[in-house]
This record gives C-alpha cells, structure tokens and sequence, in this order.
C-alpha cells in the first residue's frame, strides 16, 4: 500500500543511527509526532541532535528522550516548559544552540528547497551572530544562516493518503511542513489514512514526494501544554 508500513520501530531501525540528527514537528505539544518520538526512545540511538522548536515538557513528547539520556545536542527557539532540559543544559550534559523562531523556520524551509544559505537581519547585534559571517546589503547589516537538511525527519499529520501527501489540521500545521521538507528520510504519522485519489489536492499541504514512510497514529489524549481558564461566572461578568 504505497508508503504506508506497519511498524515505525522498524523503519526507526534501518534509518537511524547514534550520532543523527532529527527534525520534529510540532509546537509544545501540539501536533507532535507522539508515537514516532516514543519509538526513537525504543530505538536506543544515542547521541541525537533534535532539530524542534522546543522539548515539550517533562515526560512529554521529546521530553522523554531527554529522560531516556539520548540527546547530545538540541537546536530550538524555546525551552521554557521543560525543567530537566535546563538541568541537562547547566549541568553541561547538553549542548544548545538557541535560533530565533523565525530564522528557524527558514532554515528548515531552506534546507528542505536546497538552499545552503540565506542572510537574515534577526540576530545581528546579539550573541546570535557570533561567529558568523555577516554582509552588507543596501546599506544594511545581515548575518547569515545555514540551511538544516536532517538525517531523519518525523512529522505528524491529521489526515494522508497511502503515498504520503499530508494535510494538517488548525495548530498541528506549525512547524510541521517546513520539518516534512528538510529531511533526507522523512516519516509521516497520520490519523486517518485514505487511499490514492480519496485527498483533495487542493487541501495537501505536504506533499508525497518529501515523505517516504508512512504510519498509522495510535488514537491517544492530546495533551494540553498549559491550560488557562476563568471560572465561567468571572466570564459572564466581564461582558456586562
């Protein structure tokens, strides 16, 4: 059935490998690729460089690999929600490198269109920049950035066909599709899979031509990362 596999430990099995470097989708906890993050954990790999825009939480999506002692190194733009990774990082057990949201989003893009490179204006000035070559661009500071391209990529889709194309539902589709582009092997978990023709191609948003594995999402709780609310009578009252 065209990319769709059973098991994603063993397809985690002939692509990954100690030392990779693993792109994720998702923000917070919102549209993380669940299933796909915990058979990393299965795997075993070690020394893992994750590309995301942050670690979830505690016990949470890759929270749990920070647990499990598997990653060496993240590049993200936010870990505030999660304090074992600010132990691993002050302890020095983790090596960091912070990316501005946006700078990040291009990189994976970028990586993921063959671009190498690009110049961007965020940064310049901070520690961001240092220790990279800037350039002047109509009387303009840039400095430049470099295009992430992962060993592998893990993505988490609402609704794919059997050859991969993906559509992502409300919040999920963050920093999913830019991470379904930038990786040399891309694995897809979806909620609903359909079969060839069954997609509107006007809905696809990734396309199948960047995934080459697929896999069924296990129904599960989608977890909140954080939940504020008023006491319904406060809210009532606000609009008088």
């Amino acid at each position: 059935m065209g990319k769709l596999r059973e098991d994603a430990h063993a397809i985690l099995a002939d692509v990954l490998h100690d030392g990779a470097t693993v792109a994720v989708g998702g923000f917070g906890l919102s549209g993380i690729p669940a299933d796909l993050i915990e058979a990393v954990r299965d795997s075993g790999a070690k020394k893992l460089t994750v590309v995301s825009n942050n670690m979830g939480v505690d016990g949470k999506g890759l929270g749990i690999l920070l647990e499990s002692g598997q990653v060496r190194k993240v590049i993200a733009s936010y870990v505030g929600e999660n304090r074992l990774f600010a132990e691993q990082y002050l302890s020095g057990d983790l090596e960091v490198e912070f990316v501005p949201q946006g700078t990040l989003a291009e990189r994976l893009r970028a990586g993921g269109a063959g671009i190498p490179a690009f110049y961007t204006r965020t940064g310049v000035g901070t520690i961001v920049a240092d220790g990279k070559p800037h350039a002047e661009f109509d009387g303009r500071t840039y400095v430049q950035e470099r295009g992430i391209v992962a060993d592998v990529a893990l993505v988490h889709a609402h609704t794919a066909d059997v050859e991969g194309n993906l559509v992502y539902r409300y919040t999920a589709r963050n920093f999913n599709p830019v991470v379904a582009t930038a990786g040399r092997v891309t694995i897809a978990e979806a909620e609903v899979i359909v079969g060839i023709g069954e997609l509107d191609p006007n809905h696809v948003v990734t396309p199948g031509v960047y995934v080459q594995y697929l896999v069924q999402a296990r129904p599960r709780v989608k977890d909140i990362e954080q939940r504020t609310v008023r006491p319904r009578r406060e809210a009532l009252a606000a609009r008088v």
